[in-house]
């Protein structure tokens, strides 16, 4: 079963977030931060990782590159969701790792797709 790490400081957003994944035949962590949720990924690596950009303690781009520094044996597919929406920091998260890129609010069908963009719906 393929497995995802939802990493958002909002309670509600990783729920439907779950609820969502879980119908799509997902195994769901969840993780309120960056630090959080890269002690997670050193304990068991997930396939794809669902990822806030601003987060207390660690925001999502440290993350990514902490994730990126870690030596881990393969990198999950990152798939960045925020409110975030100008090119710049679309741009900014490809650069640092990012495989997609999605906007909050988002839906089933949303997800969905860029799921099967990076190759796991």
């Amino acid at each position: 079963m393929k497995s995802c790490l939802v990493v958002d400081d909002s309670k509600v957003i990783r729920k439907v977030a779950r609820h969502i994944l879980e119908a799509l035949g997902f195994t769901v962590r969840e993780a309120a931060d960056g630090r959080e949720a890269l002690a997670s990924c050193i304990e068991a690596l997930p396939a794809v990782i669902l990822l806030d950009w601003n987060m207390p303690v660690m925001s999502g781009m440290d993350f990514l590159r902490a994730l990126r520094d870690a030596g881990l044996p393969k990198r999950p597919k990152v798939v960045f969701c925020t409110t975030e929406s100008d090119m710049a920091h679309i741009r900014a998260a490809i650069e640092a790792g990012a495989d997609e890129y999605v906007m909050k609010p988002f839906d089933r069908d949303t997800l969905e797709s860029k799921l099967q963009i990076v190759g796991l719906a």
